[in-house]
């Protein structure tokens, strides 16, 4: 289970996610729905494979927008890790509305776990070195701050959330300041409070990111010779992010290697839904 509760987007952020998929699938009515007697029943949600759970309040406002007395009996939380085979959830309402929020539930909870175990796959991988894992801003137009969580419930990290809150100064940045110090020292200055992380390029570009001073440093596709200098260079006196060609099967020497953070795209840009079905009665057996 997991050890205590995730943060979760607002209410108004998830209504507002919810709001518009049920927009785009239902538009002007669910004519099929319409054709079922519009009674009480139940459903089961089923989970087809093994995956990390992720995005049980999309799920639950989908249902509940439809029909505010519906009831959720979940059998698990959020960040639980289930098998094959696991029955999620028992669901009590009408059954038009457990049909016609069917598809836009599913959508999120499936997308949304398969953000999780990715995540949970690339956590393990790392496990014991002290490695953090985190995200990209590279997301799903629209869903920012739904598969950030999702990364959460998988055990990673959120990078930033966008680009309003923390400074990251790049290659073009740096270029267009004249140099990497002149990019800290204008970030500094007008923007005091907020993190600031520096990309590198080489191990000049290090040294003279440690002596600016940053939040943590960010070591883009150096090869493993680079990246163990850079670690000793850096002796721990500011925290290293590797990104770039980084996949699972490389993970752990990377790690080991004594970086203290890895940022994976692949977390949310390269979504693989979990097979989930929601299906009326109860469940078999």
């Amino acid at each position: 289970m997991s050890p205590a509760p995730l943060p979760v987007p607002s209410a108004a952020v998830v209504a507002e996610d919810v709001a518009r998929a049920l927009a785009e699938d239902i538009g002007t009515g669910d004519v099929t729905a319409a054709l079922l007697p519009d009674r009480p029943d139940c459903a089961y949600l089923l989970c087809k494979q093994d995956a990390v759970i992720a995005g049980r309040p999309w799920f639950d406002a989908t249902h509940r927008a439809l029909d505010p007395d519906v009831t959720i009996d979940w059998r698990v939380a959020e960040g639980d890790a289930v098998r094959a085979g696991t029955v999620l959830a028992i669901l009590h309402g009408r059954n038009r509305s457990l049909v016609s929020a069917e598809r836009t539930s599913l959508n999120f909870l499936q997308t949304l776990s398969g953000t999780a175990t990715t995540t949970a796959r690339y956590v393990a991988a790392v496990a014991g070195t002290g490695t953090r894992i985190l995200d990209t801003r590279k997301t799903l137009p629209g869903l920012r701050m739904a598969q950030k969580y999702a990364v959460r419930c998988g055990g990673g990290d959120n990078h930033r959330l966008g680009l309003f809150d923390t400074v990251m100064l790049k290659e073009n940045h740096i270029r267009a300041a004249g140099s990497l110090t002149a990019a800290v020292q204008a970030a500094r200055a007008q923007w005091p409070d907020l993190p600031l992380v520096v990309e590198v390029e080489d191990l000049t570009q290090l040294r003279d990111a440690l002596a600016a001073g940053c939040e943590r440093i960010l070591i883009d596709d150096f090869d493993a010779d680079l990246r163990r200098e850079a670690v000793r260079i850096a002796a721990g006196r500011i925290p290293l992010e590797v990104s770039g060609s980084v996949d699972l099967a490389g993970l752990r020497a990377i790690a080991e290697d004594g970086v203290d953070c890895i940022s994976i795209g692949g977390l949310t840009k390269h979504v693989q839904a979990i097979d989930l079905s929601l299906k009326l009665g109860p469940p078999p057996g």
